[in-house]
């Protein structure tokens, strides 16, 4: 039998709830973010089903995501709890200066209304905690923002009457 192939995700129900209640998954691969961001990679999920992932782009495959396999089967992804700090300021305002100074160093970053989630790092840590964060260590799947170069937001961002 041939391996089969998976050329599509199917985003998750964190980006589209409709669709994500309509797949029923044959299985699951469970991986942390590092190795989520992929284009062609030979895999094996959680239970064993072997497929190549080829993809037109490199991808960030995130938390519910399905990939379909040329066969028909989906196989959901699982982002793998890593260790990671949760951050958080005193306020708003506060936690947007403290993204700033975490985005003007380039660090991958989950962004939630409240706080933000980036990976261990003690030198980070200790620039946070000097600048007020609250600084907490967790285990958990971590799903980053992609950047302004992601070929996601590239496809996602219509331009409009005005200039950048």
């Amino acid at each position: 039998m041939n391996t089969p192939h998976c050329h599509t995700v199917e985003r998750g129900s964190s980006q589209n709830a409709d669709s994500a209640a309509a797949l029923e998954p044959t299985d699951t691969i469970t991986l942390d973010e590092t190795d989520r961001h992929r284009r062609r990679l030979a895999m094996v999920s959680d239970n064993g089903i072997e497929f190549l992932l080829e993809l037109a782009t490199p991808t960030l495959l995130r938390e519910d995501d399905v990939l379909r396999l040329s066969d028909g089967r989906a196989i959901r992804v699982i982002a793998k709890p890593e260790p990671l700090y949760i951050v958080s300021g005193t306020d708003h305002v506060h936690l947007l200066n403290l993204a700033w100074h975490v985005g003007n160093r380039h660090l991958a970053t989950q962004i939630h209304h409240d706080h933000f989630l980036i990976r261990k790092d003690p030198v980070i840590r200790n620039m946070l905690e000097e600048l007020g964060a609250s600084v907490k260590d967790i285990e958990s799947g971590f799903n980053p923002i992609g950047g302004a170069y992601d070929q996601e937001h590239k496809a996602a961002h219509t331009h409009h009457d005005h200039s950048h």
